[in-house]
């Protein structure tokens, strides 16, 4: 089994989404995966993703519905495989909490794409744009489950 875990700033949008579109799309190329997400400040912890974001993805049939924000901690580095940040400075707040002589992998989730068009998932929470967030998710999602197979 492989455990993944997604993060982004307050885990209302990009990770929840990413956790949920990977989930199953994995699910479907018949991968054996655990995929949690978290962000890296507490200000949502304990709440729904945003309603706009869950209702941007049940339009594309994913339900981020059931899911409840938490804050990213130390002990992810070894409860998972791979940690996968949604920006560059998601990625730096991780690596801060990063136990000594851990090597658990930590990237840019658009790194797992071939051809991203950018290096950071922009934040649809500001952005507005959750369908290009979503685009993005979908497409890393499916070239990450190729470098698994």
């Amino acid at each position: 089994m492989i455990h993944v875990l997604f993060v982004c700033l307050g885990n209302i949008c990009r990770s929840p989404a990413a956790e949920v579109v990977f989930r199953d799309m994995a699910g479907q190329a018949g991968l054996d995966v655990e995929a949690d997400s978290a962000g890296t400040a507490g200000w949502h912890v304990g709440k729904p993703p945003y309603e706009p974001m869950i209702r941007a993805a049940a339009a594309r049939g994913y339900d981020l519905r059931p899911l409840r924000a938490r804050r990213f901690v130390a002990e992810d580095f070894s409860r998972f495989d791979l940690l996968l940040a949604m920006d560059g400075d998601n990625l730096r707040d991780m690596e801060i909490l990063r136990p000594p002589g851990n090597d658990t992998p930590a990237e840019l989730f658009l790194s797992c794409m071939s051809n991203a068009p950018f290096s950071d998932v922009p934040d649809p929470y500001y952005t507005r744009d959750f369908e290009q967030t979503l685009d993005l998710i979908e497409q890393a999602s499916r070239d990450l489950i190729e470098r698994f197979r």
